[in-house]
C-alpha cells in the first residue's frame, strides 16, 4: 500500500486486485463512524484522486453492516462543543464535495444497516449495490436535526421529491428492494452476492476508458453541483439544530431504544 494511505488508519485500506482501491468501514458497534473515521472519509477523496494507479474504487463494511452511522460519543462531543460541532459540519460538507469531485469511479457494496456518514458515501457512490435485506435510514430527523450530511444533494434526484420527502422526513427504513424499486440504488442482488457484485462492477470500470469514465462522472456529477446551494443550507440546518433541546432527546430516546418524545410532543 502506498505511504500516501498509511494516515489513514480509522478505516481499512486495500488494493484486492490491479487498480481497485477498496475502503472497508470495521469499527466497534456495527462501524460506527467516530471522529477519526468521520475526518478521514473526508480527507481521503483528494488522495485517490491523485493516484494515477487508481481507476476504480469499492466501498464496503466489515461483518454484519455498512455503517450504524455517526458514533454517539461524537454527536455527544457536537451537541456540548460548538468548536467539535464546527469541525464536524466541515468534514460533512468536504466528505460530499470530495466523493462528488474526485474523479475516480465509485462503487458501493451495502449490506447490512447503511445509515448517516456511511450512508453518504453509500448513496453518492457512482454505482450502488445493496443485499435485498440491506437496512437504509436517514435517521437524521428521528435523531432531532435536520437531514442534512448528503441527503439533499442527492434523494431528489435519486429517487425523486415525493419519495425523498416521506423518507427524510419520516425516518422509515428502507430495504435495498425498494430502495432499488424507487431508483436509490443502482442494482440489488441477493445478500451473500453483494461483495462479489460489486467487485465485478468495479472490475468492468477498470476495464473501460479512464478518460471517458472519468469525464462522464465529471458531466453527470454537474447535477449534484447544481444543488450545492441546497446541500449547504440542508447542512447549516442541520448543524445549527445540534445545538437546539430536540437532539438531547433524540439521543436519549436511541440510547433507551424508544420513540423521542420531543419538545412540541411529536413522536
Amino acid at each position: 500500500m502506498s505511504d500516501a494511505y498509511e494516515r489513514f488508519t480509522a478505516v481499512r485500506v486495500d488494493r484486492p486486485e490491479d487498480a481497485i482501491l477498496r475502503i472497508t468501514l470495521d469499527g466497534p458497534n456495527l462501524n460506527a463512524v467516530g471522529h477519526d473515521a468521520h475526518a478521514q472519509l473526508a480527507d481521503i477523496w483528494p488522495v485517490i484522486d491523485r493516484d494515477d494507479s487508481v481507476r476504480a474504487v469499492l466501498v464496503r463494511g466489515a461483518g454484519k453492516a455498512f455503517s450504524a452511522g455517526g458514533a454517539f460519543d461524537m454527536i455527544t462531543d457536537m451537541v456540548s462543543d460548538p468548536v467539535v460541532r464546527s469541525r464536524v459540519m466541515r468534514e460533512a460538507r468536504d466528505l460530499v464535495y470530495n466523493v462528488v469531485n474526485c474523479s475516480k469511479p465509485v462503487v458501493s457494496a451495502i449490506h447490512g444497516p447503511a445509515v448517516g456518514a456511511g450512508l453518504a458515501v453509500a448513496l453518492l457512490a457512482d454505482i450502488s449495490v445493496a443485499g435485498r435485506t440491506a437496512k437504509i435510514v436517514d435517521g437524521h430527523t428521528r435523531l432531532g436535526v435536520a437531514a442534512g450530511d448528503h441527503a439533499v444533494i442527492c434523494w431528489p434526484l435519486l429517487c425523486g421529491m415525493a419519495k425523498a420527502k416521506y423518507y427524510l422526513l419520516t425516518c422509515d427504513a428502507l430495504t435495498g428492494e425498494e430502495a432499488e424499486r424507487i431508483g436509490l440504488v443502482s442494482l440489488c442482488v441477493d445478500d451473500d452476492e453483494v461483495q462479489d457484485k460489486a467487485m465485478e462492477v468495479a472490475r468492468k470500470l477498470v476495464l473501460g476508458s479512464p478518460s471517458a469514465v472519468s469525464f462522464t462522472k465529471l458531466a453527470l456529477n454537474n447535477w449534484y453541483r447544481t444543488a450545492g446551494p441546497a446541500f449547504d443550507a440542508s447542512l447549516a440546518l442541520e448543524f445549527y439544530g445540534f445545538g437546539l433541546p430536540d437532539v438531547s432527546e433524540g439521543v436519549a430516546a436511541h440510547r433507551e431504544k424508544r420513540a423521542p418524545r420531543f419538545v412540541d410532543g411529536t413522536p
